[in-house]
């Protein structure tokens, strides 16, 4: 069973927006902002949607760069992340129940306080690149397998 969610990432080169993750599902990791697909929703509203309801901010256009597909060993359920450049949006970024939003140098992301498979694609992601993937996770979200390639389109 597969669940659609979004990821997008503000870089307004050479900083990306982050935001820590404060309750949920990877809380107390910085990630990106994003969410379900709500019914009757497009990805795109989805991804819109929930930056503005994480981070206060409105997008007003983005790019889908990536598509990764995350399984949880002992877990059918499949997460197709759709992950989201932004580089400009309406309004300040500002903390929500769920994020801390905070601007990062792109030389000082930070990765140890991120899910592992984050320094896989995100330099591919500043790159310009778009991408494909899939991550298994095992125990303690230790990576047991992975692949990642770079695709012409999304």
């Amino acid at each position: 069973m597969k669940k659609l969610l979004t990821l997008c990432i503000v870089h307004q080169h050479p900083n990306v927006l982050l935001g820590m993750k404060k309750r949920g599902f990877g809380a107390g990791r910085w990630n990106g902002f994003g969410g379900k697909v709500s019914q009757g929703e497009t990805i795109e509203e989805a991804a819109k949607r929930e930056m503005m309801e994480e981070s206060g901010v409105e997008l007003q256009e983005m790019d889908k760069v990536g598509i990764i597909e995350f399984e949880f060993s002992g877990n059918p359920e499949i997460l197709e992340v759709h992950i989201f450049k932004a580089d400009n949006f309406l309004g300040e970024p500002s903390e929500s129940e769920e994020m801390k939003p905070q601007w990062f140098h792109i030389d000082e992301i930070p990765f140890s306080e991120m899910w592992p498979d984050d320094i896989h694609w995100i330099p591919m992601f500043l790159e310009g690149k778009k991408f494909k993937g899939k991550f298994l996770f095992g125990e303690g979200d230790s990576i047991l397998q992975q692949e990642l390639l770079e695709v012409e389109a999304v």
